[in-house]
């Protein structure tokens, strides 16, 4: 098992099975279906405390907004880390950038800053 920064696994600009389906699953996360489903299953959680509901039912949906936390905790740290991954991506290319000015000879760091910034994204 490797300890590995979750960004860097794959290489770079790749994206493995799990980085796939936990990109899908942020997506799916931070849609209106998502919250509305969990407004809904936190409603029926006091819906049936309130009805005195049998405690198994009770249990049951307090288990499943427990098992929901967690896997949007793993989802939210996963985010976290590629975000954090990318931004130290840019800093990298924006030093090597300065750095090459500074010598005085632009080539390949400005290149990779411009990648990396997505400067040609917008033309």
């Amino acid at each position: 098992m490797a300890f590995d920064h979750p960004a860097e696994k794959g290489g770079r600009g790749r994206l493995g099975r799990f980085e796939k389906l936990a990109e899908l699953a942020s997506n799916f996360t931070s849609s209106a279906v998502f919250s509305v489903f969990c407004v809904l299953l936190v409603a029926a959680f006091v819906g049936a405390h309130l009805a005195h509901v049998s405690t198994s039912w009770q249990h049951l949906l307090g288990d499943a907004m427990g098992a929901i936390a967690l896997l949007l905790l793993a989802l939210l740290k996963n985010s976290e880390r590629r975000a954090e991954h990318a931004i130290q991506l840019k800093l990298d290319a924006i030093a090597a950038a300065l750095l090459e000015q500074y010598e005085g000879e632009p080539g390949r760091a400005h290149r990779d800053l411009a990648k990396a910034i997505g400067i040609e994204e917008g033309e």
